[in-house]
């Protein structure tokens, strides 16, 4: 496997960063996960705008190469490695700079592109996850965007870290969930740990509410997008984990998994129901008309 690592394609052993890089030191940089189907990156422009959008909060804009330089980058990689269908992560961080907490000004950044194979997707394809999800409501609360603007992508993931070590403590021989259900601090659902949440009640699609602080999935904007097309009801408000594990039937989203149904929270069996399989179906068939 090869990397691209500030403009070079390189061997994954040898891919490396400075110990002085400010997405090493602090977190200060941004990412993107995105899939590749028959070569094509699904979604690139919604991806590409919030990647600037967190460029922009972290204040270094003016140096995030032209959208048209990432994408020659992706590609190049997918190239290098005979890579159609794949997991890509694109970073870019500050870059290199003394160990102050405050910025300089001269920004050079680093930019990294990594790639995993995954298989096909599309109509014909097959999930990337073996099961539904097992849900587990957790105490540690998503970051207010009045401390860190949720929408941004950036490197400190330790939010949902915190929640995944939650779930790992909690696990018995028996059981262990494999993703966690975040609440805001005023005690509403906002997301999963790597997910955005929706759920169905009595025919009504809902989904937290962008005025929380929940990071805007891409897969989320579209997954509403291919609901209100088909007339359906979506709803976009505050919901207890009460609502989720009462709901007829609920889903994940983010831009690795697709649409994945969930099996259960806190051990109350939720499950598939048909509007999480039309939407699901409605997805692939969105990524095999534009992909393949």
């Amino acid at each position: 496997m090869q990397y691209h690592v500030d403009g070079d394609l390189v061997p994954a052993s040898e891919a490396t960063v400075s110990v002085r890089d400010r997405g090493f030191m602090y977190g200060d940089a941004a990412f993107e996960t995105m899939r590749a189907y028959g070569g094509t990156v699904f979604a690139w422009d919604a991806h590409a705008d919030r990647l600037e959008r967190t460029v922009k909060t972290l204040g270094f804009v003016d140096a995030l190469p032209s959208r048209e330089d990432l994408h020659d980058r992706v590609v190049t990689t997918l190239d290098g490695n005979d890579l159609d269908d794949a997991y890509v992560k694109l970073s870019i961080s500050r870059g290199v700079q003394p160990g102050k907490l405050t910025p300089g000004e001269a920004v050079d950044p680093t930019v990294v592109v990594q790639v995993d194979s995954l298989p096909r997707g599309g109509v014909e394809g097959e999930s990337v996850w073996d099961d539904y999800a097992t849900l587990q409501s957790v105490k540690t609360r998503r970051v207010p965007d009045e401390a860190i603007p949720a929408d941004a992508k950036t490197h400190n993931y330790l939010n949902g870290i915190l929640a995944r070590l939650e779930l790992r403590r909690a696990a018995t021989d028996d059981f262990q969930a494999d993703e966690a259900l975040m609440r805001d601090t005023e005690g509403h659902v906002a997301e999963g740990a790597t997910s955005n949440v929706f759920f169905v009640d009595n025919g009504v699609l809902k989904t937290p509410s962008r005025e929380q602080s929940i990071l805007p999935g891409v897969t989320r904007s579209i997954v509403i997008q291919l609901a209100q097309e088909e007339d359906f009801q979506v709803r976009e408000g505050r919901y207890t984990v009460e609502d989720v594990r009462n709901a007829d039937e609920a889903f994940l989203t983010n831009s690795t998994w697709g649409i994945r149904p969930v099996a259960s929270l806190d051990g109350i069996e939720i499950g598939r129901g048909p509007m999480t399989t039309l939407l699901a179906r409605l997805y692939d068939e969105r990524v095999e008309q534009l992909c393949y």
